[in-house]
């Protein structure tokens, strides 16, 4: 008995030290295999994250859900959210990290006012960069106090000129950039940032859309040339004619940390996009004139409408031979107006057959930056991202600027008609200077009283009584760079 005893013993220590082990594995091999879960998660998120963010300022933009970036989908539970894993190659500043934290990075990273899409891109060193670039400052951008201020300024500048200009010359067509106006401040930051990098000239190209105000909000141009246009018709004929006023170029040297750059508007008779390769050509010529080997001198900006970027095909004809040896320029920086709406069309299914109006620019993986236009300072850190990417990797690069049309196709067209519920969201939804106002309010930049009298604004507005008045039309210069944004 006594030998049985100790038989059963052994036999039973055993099989309890087995069982151990295999429950200790069992563990491991679970634990392991949600490691590879998450890993594959924070991976959707670069994938598909941007098909997540929060991109229109209308809130308006028709969002499938995306089963990818689901807990379920990866095999994970909400019971996991306080387990702590391996950040991989999440580059958010610590190796390990809850899954609840994880998750939230990812959001903010990739989920914000920004969304990005470059994963598509075949070098490894290219996506390494982005991810470099993005996720250590969680999706944040930080300026100084005094860096924001410029971006009323200009917003403000904009909203006084178009106001003048809709009084003084009213069913005149004008194509302003009400609803985008943080077109000023983004192309403003990419002559700063191109200057900073060594360029010496920059070549613009870009149809109607907002032209006026980049002529004199941007380049310097005085008011009082632009008004004499508008004043030419009804000199000569005693009518207007309804035509545009701005088809010709312009050029001027503006200031940027690293000296002058010369910057040419490039003549474009309302073709839209076919001022493209005659921009890039032109670009190409100087380039080989300068012996610019590394394409850093001279650069090339194109600004589209998204109707036009995905419908015309001088565009893909012009992406397609960015990087070809007898015609690349190093890089376009490609800055797309998206109003979200071709003329009269806003479902994107009878628009085109993609997703976004960008997606023929990854048929040369571009890399593209989706970002809502109602967040100035995030449209400023997109244009200095697309500036540090083209002067590295020396490729094209688009900036998906959402935003809308507050005035309609011109200001002569009423669009209620053929979009009532878009057009009824607009005129609830403030502008982009009321919403940057307020931001700086609650965060203690400025006062209310400042954003009501505050010394750019009055400038602004006795400059426009004083252009109001014939006799000095040709007496008043408006130079809206007496300020430089410090946003490089």
């Amino acid at each position: 008995m006594i030998f049985q005893d100790i038989s059963h013993k052994n036999i039973i220590n055993a099989y309890k030290n087995h069982r151990r082990v295999l429950s200790s594995s069992s563990s491991t091999n679970e634990i392991n295999d949600k490691q590879v879960r998450v890993v594959q998660l924070i991976q959707a998120y670069r994938n598909r994250g941007h098909q997540a963010a929060k991109l229109d300022p209308l809130g308006m933009m028709e969002r499938e859900l995306v089963p990818d970036l689901t807990l379920e989908y990866h095999g994970l539970s909400k019971e996991d959210l306080k387990t702590v894993f391996k950040t991989d190659t999440l580059k958010i500043g610590k190796e390990e990290a809850t899954l609840q934290e994880i998750i939230d990075s990812l959001q903010s990273i990739y989920c914000g006012d920004l969304g990005i899409e470059y994963n598509y891109i075949v070098s490894t060193e290219e996506r390494k960069w982005f991810q470099e670039i993005l996720e250590p400052s969680l999706g944040q951008c930080e300026f100084k106090d005094d860096e924001k201020r410029p971006n009323i300024v200009c917003d403000i500048s904009k909203k006084v000129l178009a106001k003048f200009l809709a009084a003084k010359y009213p069913g005149m067509k004008r194509f302003g950039i009400d609803g985008c106006e943080s077109l000023i401040p983004l192309v403003d930051s990419l002559i700063q940032n191109c200057g900073m990098l060594g360029a010496k000239q920059i070549c613009f190209g870009m149809a109607h859309r907002g032209r006026l105000n980049l002529l004199v909000n941007v380049l310097g141009k005085t008011p009082s040339e632009l008004f004499s246009a508008f004043e030419e018709d009804v000199e000569l004929t005693g009518a207007n004619t309804g035509d545009v006023k701005y088809h010709l170029g312009f050029s001027s040297n503006l200031l940027t940390p690293k000296g002058e750059v010369h910057v040419s508007l490039f003549n474009n008779p309302s073709h839209l996009e076919i001022v493209d390769p005659v921009v890039l050509g032109s670009v190409r010529a100087r380039q080989d004139r300068l012996y610019d080997e590394n394409r850093e001198q001279v650069i090339p900006i194109l600004i589209h409408g998204d109707a036009s970027f995905s419908g015309q095909g001088v565009v893909m004809e012009s992406l397609q031979m960015s990087q070809t040896r007898g015609y690349g320029v190093g890089g376009t920086l490609h800055v797309i107006i998206n109003n979200q709406i071709g003329f009269t069309t806003s479902y994107k299914y009878d628009a085109r057959s993609t997703e976004y109006s960008t997606d023929v620019a990854k048929m040369i993986e571009a890399p593209i930056i989706h970002v809502n236009g109602d967040n100035p300072e995030m449209v400023v850190h997109a244009a200095q991202i697309a500036c540090e990417y083209r002067h590295k990797f020396g490729k094209d690069i688009i900036l998906d600027l959402f935003c809308y049309r507050r005035r309609g196709h011109n200001e002569a067209d009423d669009p209620s008609a053929t979009q009532p519920l878009m057009y009824e969201k607009i005129a609830k939804h403030p502008s982009v200077l009321k919403i940057y106002e307020e931001k700086l309010i609650s965060q203690n930049i400025i006062t209310q009283s400042d954003s009501k009298s505050s010394s750019h604004k009055l400038r602004y507005i006795v400059l426009v009584e004083q252009l109001s008045k014939p006799a000095t039309l040709n007496q008043v210069t408006l130079v809206p760079h007496s300020f430089k944004s410090n946003m490089v």
